[in-house]
């Protein structure tokens, strides 16, 4: 309350305004000390006032016309600063009441028809993973199988390869031998060919060498065979005969010629 001086029975419903309690506040007091209470604020234009409009009766201002009453002073409840908070409380109170309307009245999420058809999309791709995952490990097993049977068949292939190599060289080295055999055979053919004397009429040391020969088998009694002098051409006989059977022999130098007939072949002895 703002403190005046005035006294109780000079205010009147009908002769105090705003302006004379302003006034009425700025006097000094009794003791001429001036009151510390800062002086009321002015009403502004368009805003609300204890004045009622001008015309109407004393008796509608003031129901105790007549009477003495300490001037009452404006209401603070319109300031600015009370304005806002007045704003601010009521705003608070609207956010609180409708979040618990919508918390009580949304529904729950987990129960849409997009949350379970997501839940069954999530179930079919696990299934397909899962799935996926156990062929991929038959599959590496099935490759680990394959690879183990690639390796033993390698392994063998090798060791086959290693005998082929190793019956190769024996064959080469028992080739090297029948040649061998086959040039000693021929060789000997041919040896024995250069000492056997068949029918006919022979220059020794050109046609057959020198030596003793002797029938390879029992001559018969037409059997013939004469040595001549060379290039006598059979008319100095050295020697001859008719052996008539048996396995005759003959012994034959250079600058002679052998003649052998129906006494079969004679062997260099």
């Amino acid at each position: 309350m703002r403190r005046t001086d005035i006294a109780k029975s000079d205010i009147t419903t009908t002769d105090i305004t705003t302006t004379d309690i302003t006034t009425a506040a700025r006097e000094p007091g009794a003791d001429g000390a001036w009151s510390g209470e800062a002086p009321a604020e002015e009403t502004p234009a368009g805003s609300w006032s204890d004045e009622l409009p001008a015309g109407e009766p004393d008796a509608e201002r003031d129901p105790l016309a007549g009477t003495a009453s300490a001037a009452k002073p404006r209401p603070d409840r319109f300031r600015p600063g009370r304005r806002k908070l007045l704003a601010l409380g009521l705003a608070t109170a609207i956010l609180l009441c409708g979040g618990t309307a919508l918390g009580t009245t949304l529904p729950d999420p987990t129960r849409s028809v997009q949350y379970l058809s997501l839940g069954e999309s999530k179930a079919t791709v696990v299934w397909e993973r899962d799935t996926l995952q156990s062929e991929y490990a038959g599959l590496q097993s099935r490759y680990s199988t394959l690879s183990s049977g690639i390796a033993a068949r390698e392994a063998k292939a090798t060791t086959r390869e290693a005998d082929v190599s190793t019956t190769e060289t024996a064959v080469k080295a028992a080739e090297a031998v029948v040649k061998a055999r086959e040039e000693a055979v021929t060789g000997a053919e041919k040896q024995k060919a250069a000492n056997t004397v068949k029918e006919g009429t022979w220059v020794v040391g050109t046609d057959i060498e020198p030596g003793t020969y002797r029938a390879s088998a029992e001559v018969g009694s037409s059997c013939y065979w004469g040595i001549y002098a060379s290039g006598s051409n059979g008319a100095k006989i050295i020697d001859n005969g008719i052996p008539g059977g048996g396995r005759p022999s003959v012994s034959l130098t250079v600058g002679q010629d052998f003649k052998s007939a129906r006494c079969g072949t004679w062997n260099k002895q």
